[in-house]
């Protein structure tokens, strides 16, 4: 079928269903829901034969649903309606939730039910469960929904339902002196990713986000008790919980101490055996051994990497190299492997173009230690989603493997044509040759496991379910290997021999020149991208490479 996406975005669920409807022989384009006259062109251009609607912040408008089978994919069980159905079910702690496909009416979330699907809810943020849970069902009801399209006999169920009210601020309020943990995290994590909790810290009003449990320090509650790397530590009525970014009000997202200068006067919570793991508390870079094998993870919030986190990274993988293990896996965060530089320390910088500079040359020095590591062989263990750099960061390892379902973007050009770096000049041409790498570095649609692994880029796609433990396993049969040794002086010479060809060095100039001219060049396409992506901005148009239908070689079905 001609299959229409109208979304406010091209988030992760549209991707995935764009990929998933794609493979399944539908013909889909994508339509930005900017306004109602607009969606209406694209429904008269593409003459879809359904429509389906993965993020919606607004109703579908009637001259639209009364003409056209609408497809609404609601985050809520059967009969659940209203737009923080998400939110709710985690402030209360809900033990199992949904997501339900169905119909477009006048009242919202209340026409018939196609499709829909339930998981055991996870204490967790509302942006991982989305990611994860929501998804995963959102994939399987749609598809359900879209094959009920070619059965006779199905109908729709009409079910009664219950419209919870908008959460707002005021339900989502923290009273420090009397929540505890508990009921702290629960707040903060029903907020997540949007909009955030309404607090005031320093003094000064702001929203907070990234979460994460305390099991050490203590305090009066409310009190700031320290800081560590990005993060603060606050206390709750039974303990404490680490802040690890805040929104100033007319500001940005950014990490909590690059927000709050002041946080710098607070004492310093440093750790003990600073990448040892696990411990009772919070730590965005930790190292574990088991079975010869050196686990890395790194909690970077949303994927993005700062200067600083890409520094603080290179060192913790120098020490772990120099580990007696035979093997290294790069774990990447639980919602994301890596998305590259971070766009929002960037754009508050004092120079932006200065700090993408900083921050490109430091991802590269990441980049560049792992594809120099001699003793050990290195895996990307990719569990999350990752986009532009992280993409190539991951491919520097000797392994990449990665979950079945995870969304991969490997291509910088959507953000203001950007040239790209972590030498993928180098590792990309020898995998998939010079025409597949052109074709990926110029393609600006997403990528899915099963696709980057047919194409050669990755090396394994694994099952989503024990994905950590099937990692794990393959991890210690690979450094118990009986040829072990003969792998890695295999790596050694290959190193070698592509070393004395072309140095790691020619590569990585010829990048950050181009990289150079997008920072600091006569083009602002790179910072006026990067403002938009910051800062949310609504959409004015559909991209081309989305919109199949507003492309001038579209011809309209007969």
């Amino acid at each position: 079928m001609r299959i229409l996406l109208v979304t406010h975005s091209f988030n992760g669920l549209c991707q995935r269903l764009f990929c998933e409807l794609t493979a399944l022989g539908h013909e889909v384009s994508i339509e930005f829901d900017i306004a109602d006259s607009v969606t209406e062109e694209a429904v008269r251009l593409f003459q879809p034969e359904l429509i389906v609607a993965p993020f919606l912040k607004r109703a579908i408008t009637e001259a639209i649903w009364s003409r056209h089978t609408c497809l609404i994919v609601h985050p809520g069980i059967v009969g659940d309606r209203g737009p923080s159905a998400l939110d709710w079910a985690i402030r209360n702690a809900l033990g199992e939730w949904g997501v339900t496909v169905l119909q477009a009416e006048a009242e919202m979330d209340a026409g018939p039910v196609w499709a829909a699907a339930t998981f055991p809810l996870r204490a967790a943020r509302k942006a991982s469960i989305y990611r994860h849970e929501v998804t995963e069902a959102a994939v399987r009801a749609v598809t359900a929904a879209v094959n009920r399209q070619f059965e006779p006999n199905f109908k729709p169920e009409r079910v009664p339902g219950e419209a919870h009210a908008t959460m707002r601020q005021s339900d989502r309020g923290i009273d420090w002196q009397h929540d505890d943990s508990a009921t702290v995290l629960a707040k903060l994590n029903a907020a997540d990713g949007f909009p955030g909790v309404a607090d005031v810290l320093f003094g000064e009003p702001c929203h907070l986000f990234d979460a994460w449990p305390e099991a050490i320090f203590k305090g009066a509650p409310g009190s700031l008790l320290g800081h560590r790397e990005t993060a603060i530590c606050r206390a709750t009525a039974d303990g404490a919980v680490w802040i690890g970014h805040v929104k100033a009000a007319g500001g940005i997202k950014l990490p909590t101490t690059l927000a709050f200068p002041a946080a710098a006067e607070l004492p310093e919570l440093a750790l003990a055996g600073y990448w040892k793991s696990p411990t009772p508390t919070w730590q965005d870079i930790a190292y574990e051994e088991a079975a010869g094998v050196g686990f890395l993870s790194f909690e970077f919030y949303n994927g993005a990497m700062s200067t600083s986190q890409c520094r603080r990274l290179t060192e913790a993988f120098a020490w772990a190299a120099t580990r007696p293990t035979k093997v290294i896996v790069l774990r990447g965060g639980s919602d994301f492997w890596s998305n590259g530089i971070h766009l929002n320390t960037i754009e508050a910088a004092e120079s932006p173009a200065d700090e993408s500079w900083a921050n490109i040359n430091a991802i590269d020095d990441l980049a560049e230690a792992i594809l120099r590591c001699e003793r050990q062989l290195t895996v990307a263990a990719v569990g999350g989603n990752a986009g532009a750099g992280g993409c190539f960061l991951a491919r520097a390892t000797d392994f990449v493997w990665v979950r079945d379902g995870v969304m991969l973007n490997p291509h910088y050009k959507n953000m203001g044509n950007l040239y790209g770096s972590e030498f993928w000049t180098y590792l990309l041409p020898p995998r998939v040759g010079a025409a597949g790498a052109e074709t990926i570095m110029r393609h600006r649609l997403p990528m899915t496991a099963a696709e980057a692994v047919k194409l050669g880029f990755y090396d394994a796609r694994l099952p989503g379910p024990g994905f950590t433990v099937d990692v794990a396993r393959r991890a210690a049969e690979l450094a118990a290997a009986p040829d072990i040794d003969a792998q890695l002086a295999a790596k050694r010479a290959k190193r070698a021999a592509d070393e004395a060809v072309k140095p790691l060095s020619a590569y990585r100039d010829e990048e950050l020149k181009e990289m150079r001219r997008n920072f600091y060049g006569f083009d602002p396409s790179y910072h006026v991208a990067r403002y938009h992506f910051v800062s949310r901005s609504a959409h004015s148009w559909t991209p081309r490479h989305l919109a199949r239908h507003r492309d001038l070689d579209w011809k309209t079905p007969e």
